[in-house]
């Protein structure tokens, strides 16, 4: 299958903490569980993970009994017509829309997953340092 998928744990400001990339044949779950196998080494003292729907399901009580974590799911009220931003999740769906600010990030130019995972922690690294020279 061609494609890939970009999964990302970003904090309450939208800064990227873990990202991995892999193959789009993988499930959603399972690309989860990428991440926060790689995070949970860094980042003891993280508590609560807000995520979307399709992290639904078994993966709640994994991250729960392997990295000690809560998942709260983030979801759409069923009576909720057209467009509507969700609280927690739109800050992911920010992060996402700043990638597409650098040229290397608007289209997955890249052979390797993990240049393209480089390329994200360098672009996102270039947004912080510009937000520090301005204050």
């Amino acid at each position: 299958m061609k494609g890939r998928k970009r999964h990302i744990l970003v904090d309450t400001l939208g800064l990227i903490i873990t990202v991995i990339i892999h193959s789009a044949d993988m499930q959603d779950r399972d690309g989860a569980k990428l991440v926060f196998e790689r995070t949970k080494q860094y980042f003891k003292k993280l508590k609560l993970i807000w995520a979307d729907g399709g992290y639904a399901g078994k993966l709640i009580d994994w991250v729960n009994e392997n990295c000690c974590w809560k998942l709260e799911i983030v979801k759409r009220s069923d009576n909720v017509k057209g467009f509507k931003v969700l609280p927690k999740r739109w800050i992911v769906e920010r992060t996402f829309g700043w990638f597409n600010n650098y040229r290397r990030l608007s289209k997955d130019y890249e052979y390797d997953p993990e240049t393209s995972e480089n390329m994200i922690y360098i672009a996102m690294t270039n947004l912080m340092l510009k937000r520090l020279c301005v204050n």
